[in-house]
């Protein structure tokens, strides 16, 4: 029988800025979650990322079902009066509507979701990302399912060396969903040319050539399209299944051991690497740095396993002296050339401000 994984997470509120949510929000939305018995979903699993809140849940309802969406819309509004009440910082920040229209979608909160017939085995990972945006996600996909540096897979199993096929949506279109599909690995020159623009094309979703089965679902909003201002970087989710036809664990985890240079940090308007962090990792330096969980589960019939933490083990710690040194590195140059973003992608900030006055203050001589 088919089971639907949704993961949704939004900024609600948090204690100090944007450090992380209160105990008490994270409480309220699990006695609502519970409240709702087995009347609308199978399993849920509760957790945080930074200042962001996320939701896991396993239902037999298919993706874009309204009910699950609102069920979530309606936990996040619940968590926000919470938060109100607390004053915390940011309450409902992620919300960018007063009321839900059948989809949370476009809603502001960050969304994946796959429809999928339960192998024999189920093991699958739910990375959640804090200070950064979608295309965060580029670069590790690309490494994990196409290159053999990352994916020794892709050599040594007949299973996954057939390729994969990546749906890839330019995230600038607003009108509707423009997306491409791209098959590995003949179009792999071709999918790195469109991943290297991390602010306009972004991963949607991978599948397998050999089995046709969904791999890989990642969410793909970006808030300033949908506010039209700035309002806080879009915190990006990602599911992908493991093992048989798809990459190990290890061979998803691999490329975040590169902690590679996103958008996000302060304000969401500068560069830094990407920190492979622990769960429940709150936000410190420089409202960063942008930050990555990933937490493992099997599923049996909808019921979660407990959850492994990938990040947390030596390794990783290693991993994260490197980010450190990295992000001060580039810290170092403050808001010059390629320490902050480009206009392009500050054009809903204050800057545009400045900028207009000063093209008044021009002359040509």
């Amino acid at each position: 029988m088919k089971i639907t994984l949704s993961i949704i997470k939004a900024d609600i509120g948090s204690i100090g800025g944007h450090l992380q949510p209160s105990d008490k929000l994270l409480n309220t939305i699990e006695e609502h979650l519970n409240s709702y018995g087995n009347d609308q979903f199978i399993d849920f699993y509760l957790g945080y990322t930074g200042d962001d809140v996320f939701i896991l849940l396993t239902h037999r309802k298919g993706i874009n079902n309204r009910q699950i969406h609102q069920l979530a819309w309606d936990t996040f509004m619940v968590g926000t009066a919470t938060a109100k009440k607390q004053r915390l910082y940011g309450a409902g920040q992620d919300l960018l509507s007063d009321s839900f229209s059948g989809n949370i979608k476009g809603l502001g909160p960050a969304v994946a979701e796959m429809e999928i017939e339960e192998r024999e085995n189920e093991p699958f990972l739910v990375f959640t990302a804090d200070k950064t945006d979608p295309g965060a996600y580029n670069l590790p996909l690309y490494l994990s399912f196409c290159d053999p540096m990352h994916n020794p897979g892709l050599l040594l199993s007949p299973k996954i060396g057939d390729g994969f096929t990546f749906t890839v949506m330019d995230v600038s279109h607003t009108e509707q969903d423009r997306i491409i599909q791209l098959n590995t690995p003949e179009d792999i020159y071709n999918l790195a040319a469109l991943l290297r623009d991390n602010e306009r094309f972004v991963v949607e979703s991978i599948h397998s050539r050999k089995s046709q089965e969904q791999a890989a679902a990642a969410s793909t909003t970006r808030l300033h399209h949908i506010a039209g201002k700035y309002v806080g970087k879009d915190d990006p989710v990602l599911l992908v299944r493991v093992q048989s036809h798809f990459p190990a664990v290890g061979e998803i985890l691999s490329p975040y051991s590169i902690g590679h240079y996103v958008a996000g940090f302060m304000r969401g308007s500068h560069h830094g690497p990407l920190m492979p962090v622990k769960k429940n990792t709150t936000v410190s330096y420089f409202d960063g740095p942008p930050m990555v969980n990933a937490l493992a589960f099997c599923v049996s019939e909808g019921k979660l396993t407990e959850p492994v933490d990938c990040f947390d083990q030596p390794f990783w710690d290693h991993i994260r002296d490197k980010v450190s040194r990295k992000s001060l590195d580039l810290r170092e140059q403050g808001f010059s050339g390629p320490a902050m973003l480009p206009y392009s992608e500050l054009e809903y900030g204050g800057i545009t401000h400045k900028m207009e006055e000063l093209e008044k203050r021009f002359d040509f001589r």
